[in-house]
């Protein structure tokens, strides 16, 4: 009989990323990458197991951007030509390499793996959300939701109504994708203030996840730390990252992820390659990218990359499956230890950004694979589950109020709010400031609604939190700018149209065909609460 819980939760996000107005726009590969290495290998693990009966529970968030861009035609014609292109670059690898064992050995590995990806791409007619739907519908992955478009919730506090568009508009766009109302909410960032409890309960929402120190510094001090979760006062649970599960996994300098024998992520054939060879296989203007094909390992901690030694599959695969029995024990002498000092069962709840398994850490889905198998196999100290069933199993919990956080730098507002990226916070309230306005307008005729409505996008778009953090980490940052940037001068475009009563139905179109996220989106839901 167990004696405590493991909860497994993934954050599957990027940022809306979607230009029909290019025939090339790099950013669309953060797309094709995660599914290639990320989504697709988890749906594979979820299906294997599934098969051989094992009843794993694992909790994802779908955030909107992600579920829009998956389910959006014109990227799932793109992701096929482009995974198209590496199934014949990795065959015309197979050929270069014939006389090189080891490379060709690696090249035929990457053969396979485009092949499966082929096979579950095609088999769900290019629908991963469908593909998704069906492990929730199964009762073996819960999807929760998250902000509409990952707006940084701490940083628009002042107008209510932003906050509350970010929620509603969400779990509105959950329904319509997955047939039901979303029980819970990965806070973008996981970044909580004191008061936005209310607003997640209106919305129907029945709990959240915060960072640890979001529970440990609540009022009054929970008496189980993030072991067991808090209710608010509204009656929304608020769960809190275990800082030892995550650290052991999350960490590239004291987690699985940096081991010699895992696959060196930083050394790919698109920087490797003659040029004249790889150069049909790179970006248009010939500049050269990353391509997914990695023939090297890790190695050891403090190597140049010239240094790093070839990469071997089965080998990984092996400490991955050493790395899962290694976290399974972790988990076990964890729960035994807290549930004698508390005489009631623990909750360890280890949160990770989805890509990390498979992009990042291209062995984490055989991680997660043979982690659900020993759990299942090998122990009876804790068992998986779902935060919402948890709350059904443990209906009383103590009452506090949370401490504002975020799992970021420092765990606060800094990464989100300094001076790389303070610049845009004045021309987003400002912004939501003129919505909250023209919120009140009602639309002359069915130009003007359209016109409401992409106001709304462009505003929703402009506050995602992932440009304040590109623009942090200094990577990509000209393509951050000027989505902020563009999303802001559409919006204020519309907003003087829609004052002067005078609307440039023409570009309007065209605005609508390029942003064309939440398309049942309703403007109202900017006004007063």
């Amino acid at each position: 009989m167990s004696i405590g819980y493991l909860a497994l939760v993934l954050h599957a996000h990027l940022p809306f990323v979607r230009h029909p107005e290019s025939d090339y726009v790099l950013e669309e590969e953060w797309l094709f990458e995660a599914i290639t290495e990320t989504y697709i290998p988890i749906l594979q693990a979820f299906e294997g197991l599934q098969r051989d009966g094992i009843d794993f529970k694992i909790t994802m968030s779908m955030t909107p951007p992600l579920v829009s861009m998956l389910r959006d035609p014109l990227l799932q014609d793109r992701y096929d030509a482009h995974l198209t292109l590496l199934e014949e670059l990795v065959e015309k690898e197979v050929e270069h390499n014939r006389m090189n064992g080891h490379l060709r050995y690696l090249a035929e590995h990457y053969v396979a793996e485009f092949s499966r990806v082929r096979q579950t791409w095609e088999s769900y007619d290019c629908d991963l959300v469908t593909a998704f739907k069906q492990f929730q519908d199964s009762n073996n992955l819960e999807i929760i939701t998250c902000g509409a478009t990952h707006g940084y919730l701490p940083l628009m506090k002042m107008y209510p109504q932003a906050v509350w568009a970010q929620i509603q508009v969400a779990c509105e766009h959950y329904e319509q994708n997955f047939g039901r109302p979303p029980r819970g909410i990965w806070l973008p960032e996981c970044a909580y203030y004191e008061g936005l409890e209310r607003m997640l309960a209106d919305a129907g929402l029945r709990y959240f996840l915060t960072d640890g120190h979001g529970i440990l510094y609540a009022r009054p001090r929970p008496r189980f730390g993030t072991y067991a979760p808090i209710f608010t006062e509204t009656g929304v649970a608020a769960f809190g990252r275990d800082h030892e599960s995550s650290q052991q996994v999350w960490s590239s300098e004291v987690g699985y992820p940096g081991a010699a024998e895992y696959r060196e992520f930083y050394k790919d054939l698109g920087w490797e390659a003659d040029y004249e060879y790889i150069k049909p296989y790179i970006m248009p203007n010939g500049q050269r990218k990353n391509t997914g094909i990695k023939y090297h390992k890790i190695t050891g901690r403090g190597l140049g990359l010239g240094d790093k030694a070839l990469y071997d599959p089965y080998w990984a695969r092996e400490k991955a499956a050493e790395h899962a029995g290694n976290f399974m024990y972790n988990r076990e002498r964890q729960v035994g230890h807290l549930y004698g000092i508390m005489q009631r069962p623990p909750i360890i709840i280890s949160p990770y950004d989805a890509e990390l398994f498979g992009h990042w850490w291209y062995e984490g889905p055989w991680f997660l694979d043979y982690l659900f198998r020993k759990t299942w196999h090998d122990q009876s100290t804790y068992q998986m589950i779902h935060l919402a069933d948890y709350l059904q199993l443990h209906p009383t919990q103590q009452v506090c109020c949370p401490s504002q956080s975020s799992w970021g730098y420092k765990g606060f507002h800094e990464y989100w709010l300094n001076d790389t990226n303070a610049w845009i916070y004045p021309h987003l309230h400002k912004a939501a400031e003129r919505m909250i306005e023209i919120a009140h307008l009602e639309p002359a005729d069915e130009l003007a609604w359209h016109a409401l409505n992409q106001a709304a996008r462009e505003l929703l778009l402009a506050q995602s939190s992932d440009w304040a953090f590109i623009m942090r980490t200094g990577t990509m940052v000209p393509y951050a700018v000027r989505r902020t940037q563009s999303h802001l001068k559409r919006f204020n475009k519309l907003y003087e149209d829609l004052k002067a009563g005078k609307i440039d139905a023409g570009w309007l179109s065209k605005v609508e065909e390029i942003d064309n996220i939440f398309p049942e989106i309703n403007y109202r839901v900017y006004r007063p609460l």
